[in-house]
């Protein structure tokens, strides 16, 4: 089984003091099971902009543009044309509006066949067929 982190899980890895159980249940995954998408780049990125302490910034800007591609080289995941119809195919059949990044991050799982890592799990509530798994209450 592979799965797509969302942002809120990969920052968990950057911060002072991650959560226990993210990084344990982490530990218990092989490492080439788990895959980025190009969306949740360019959330670390606009995070990364909003650190008003230099020294941090810096630090985190050299874990974001070489340890991070690094890591998960290959595993960088694009939006597609197929992943697009599925997200506006997820966005029509929910009951509520789905924001754009987590109906594509959704709908990338979903055409990857991944589970979805994610905090927010009600976010996802309205994506028929996505498997989501919360770290922190694993």
């Amino acid at each position: 089984m592979n799965y797509l982190l969302d942002t809120n899980v990969i920052s968990e890895l950057v911060i002072v003091k991650p959560n226990a159980n993210v990084i344990a249940w982490m530990n218990k995954i092989p490492s080439h099971a788990f895959f980025l998408s190009v969306l949740t780049m360019g959330e670390i990125r606009k995070g990364i902009e909003k650190i008003s302490d230099q020294k941090r910034k810096q630090k985190i800007m050299v874990w974001f543009e070489h340890e991070l591609p690094r890591t998960f080289h290959n595993r960088i995941l694009p939006v597609t044309l197929e992943i697009t119809d599925r997200c506006g195919r997820l966005q029509y059949q929910a009951k509520r509006p789905l924001p754009a990044i987590d109906s594509l991050l959704a709908a990338t799982a979903l055409h990857h066949d991944m589970t979805l890592v994610t905090r927010n799990t009600k976010d996802y509530t309205d994506c028929s067929g996505l498997e989501i798994i919360n770290p922190w209450i694993v």
